[in-house]
């Protein structure tokens, strides 16, 4: 990027009520103009974001960062959440089935990507809460990692069947899905963990830990040359978000944190989640992914 174009940068976000400002303008800066991709959906450019570096500023699943960071994409993160969930609730199995989590080994669960963020966090579960020796089970993928570098590891198998998911599920294919959304509800199909609302509700009283999906990343020139703009991509981020009402729910966690205090339980531990499901070689420390972005807005 040159200098003379620092005040305009180019933004990939979707589109949600805690965005719109921003997009609409209604959110606006004296000292820069975010020129946003037309997408509404921001998986859809994840590839165009750690593949063809097409923008400045962008949204991003936090395992895909950590996989882009690791292959030196020149990108650092900024301590705003797009959005998070938690993911209890997001494996599945047949509800004619008595499988539990606990007796996993040897079964067959698939995703649509290993590498996804989603199933990132319920593996993780699975190992942490119930014990489940995660390289005990078959993993199978439909697709690839965003990230062109990485490649699945060996006990990740890509599936043939042109089923959906759920279709799968349904065919007896495989025993259990991951899915985070986008399922049809049929009663046919239960969630693997019992009574997951609860079970998260526990998890976070236990961890202080609110899984977090999606971040913004800034390109690294722009956090090593020019301070006032990441100052204000990331004050503009807020006020969008405060001007849109999409705060935090009174009765529970914040599950858009904000914040290097905030973001660093969810931060370290999917961090070790990917290191330990063999998604990143090295166990990066938090400090490392914000890069000088922390000196910045300390």
């Amino acid at each position: 990027m040159k200098q003379t174009d620092m005040t305009a940068l180019t933004a990939m976000m979707g589109t949600y009520k805690k965005t719109a400002p921003l997009k609409d303008g209604s959110v606006s800066s004296p000292l820069l103009r975010l020129d946003f991709a037309d997408v509404d959906t921001a998986q859809k450019a994840f590839k165009d974001v750690v593949r063809g570096l097409k923008f400045d500023v962008a949204e991003l699943a936090v395992v895909t960062f950590l996989q882009a960071f690791e292959a030196g994409k020149p990108y650092v993160m900024l301590p705003f959440v797009m959005n998070g969930n938690f993911h209890h609730k997001s494996i599945l199995c047949r509800s004619d089935d008595d499988l539990r989590p606990e007796n996993l080994a040897g079964k067959t669960v698939a995703m649509r990507s290993y590498p996804q963020t989603t199933p990132t966090w319920v593996r993780g579960i699975l190992s942490d809460e119930y014990g489940v020796e995660l390289d005990k089970v078959r993993w199978l993928t439909q697709e690839g990692a965003h990230v062109a570098e990485f490649r699945d590891p060996e006990f990740v198998t890509r599936i043939d069947s042109t089923l959906s998911l759920e279709d799968m599920l349904r065919a007896g294919e495989v025993d259990a899905i991951i899915a985070g959304g986008a399922l049809s509800g049929d009663p046919g199909i239960r969630t693997l963990i019992p009574e997951p609302k609860e079970a998260a509700a526990a998890s976070y009283r236990r961890t202080n830990v609110v899984p977090i999906n999606h971040v913004v990343v800034i390109r690294s020139e722009i956090a090593q040359t020019r301070i006032d703009l990441v100052r204000e991509v990331f004050h503009m981020l807020q006020r969008s978000r405060d001007a849109s009402g999409d705060t935090a729910s009174a009765n529970g966690p914040d599950l858009q944190p904000v914040g290097f205090d905030a973001l660093r339980p969810a931060l370290e531990t999917v961090i070790r989640y990917a290191y330990e499901q063999k998604l990143i070689a090295q166990r990066y420390t938090v400090e490392q992914l914000y890069g000088n972005v922390a000196k910045i807005l300390d």
